[in-house]
């Protein structure tokens, strides 16, 4: 099955006075149909750029995609201007932003915001547009879709914001949905609802699902692949269980350490990652983790390793020169 998304060696810049930042660097993925690919790592590590680029979301000063291709149903995306990029984003690719709040315009209503994009993609009429608009609120569990058209995002729980949101994202049936920490502000109970929503329109609706999180323990229930990044590289890609069970790079394994887990002993403590993330415009040669790696030997300092194979799954890789032996210690 060929992929329907397939991102290829990609490169973004943010170039300031001062200094250039190397937010992303030679990152690559695919996303079959159908398939859920969760991004996981620290903020900053490239996860939110790396779908701002390929949408061509960037910001307009200081940001540019400087290489790679996006191929997107056999289309790649950084070869296209912006009005042909406007034609795919909210019709064929739509995307959750992480706070909804500054999402949303709050002088429009949640029923134009909705309808906007189905009379630009979709040409319907204003009556047809809102007619969908109260179907996509009720698909989403809006009570009273009807009454709450007319609200501003003010007049929305944080909750209820999302899930107008993800009506907005829906409105166009996406072939790829991109949830960007669509949970990350909201209380435990109103994450599982949509959680629960989301796996439920992606399997009525067919599409694939990338979601980027920093939350472990969300990704263990929505995905079928974990793609890790870090200092704006991908480190590790694994399929889901795969990487609970034998976790291969030792930033995956700090990650998973750090979550506190049932068959703990009580009052057994987490071990937190020791250091910081490295400084994007001063990456140097080496595994960017070597600074905070508790396995570094002298190669990790002189050579940056390459994403390799690690089993059977072709599509399963690690970038580590000890990944091996390190995956053989977890194992015991």
């Amino acid at each position: 099955m060929s992929a329907l998304l397939d991102v290829r060696d990609l490169h973004t810049r943010f170039r300031t006075p001062s200094s250039v930042i190397n937010a992303v660097n030679g990152v690559s993925f695919s996303v079959q149909p159908g398939e859920t690919l969760a991004i996981v790592g620290e903020s900053g590590s490239g996860k939110s750029v790396s779908m701002l680029s390929i949408q061509g979301l960037l910001p307009p000063h200081g940001g540019a995609v400087e290489g790679g291709k996006a191929l997107f149903q056999g289309i790649d995306l950084l070869q296209l201007d912006k009005k042909e990029m406007r034609k795919i984003n909210g019709a064929k690719i739509g995307m959750i932003f992480q706070d909804p709040m500054s999402s949303l315009n709050p002088v429009l209503t949640i029923g134009y915001q909705i309808s906007e994009a189905l009379r630009e993609h979709e040409m319907l009429s204003r009556g047809e547009a809102r007619r969908r608009a109260i179907d996509l609120l009720r698909l989403v569990g809006i009570p009273m879709a009807e009454n709450r058209l007319n609200d501003y995002p003010h007049q929305f729980s944080g909750g209820m914001r999302q899930r107008a949101m993800i009506a907005m994202a829906l409105s166009c049936n996406p072939a790829l949905l991109i949830a960007d920490e669509p949970t990350t502000a909201l209380d435990v109970t109103i994450q599982a609802q949509i959680l629960r929503l989301v796996r439920r329109l992606r399997a009525e609706r067919g599409m694939a699902l990338i979601w980027i999180t920093h939350d472990l323990g969300v990704v263990s229930r929505i995905a079928d692949r974990v793609m890790v990044m870090y200092a704006g590289s991908v480190v590790e890609e694994a399929g889901v269980l795969d990487f609970y069970a034998t976790p291969r790079h030792p930033y995956s394994r700090g990650l998973l350490s750090s979550l506190p887990r049932l068959d703990d002993n009580v009052g057994e403590q987490l071990r937190p990652i020791s250091g910081q993330p490295p400084d994007l415009s001063k990456l140097k040669a080496g595994c960017p983790f070597a600074p905070r790696c508790p396995y570094t030997i002298e190669r990790c300092v002189r050579e940056t390793p390459s994403l390799v194979p690690t089993g059977s799954d072709p599509r399963a890789r690690v970038a580590c020169w000890r990944a091996n032996e390190i995956g053989a210690y977890h194992e015991q």
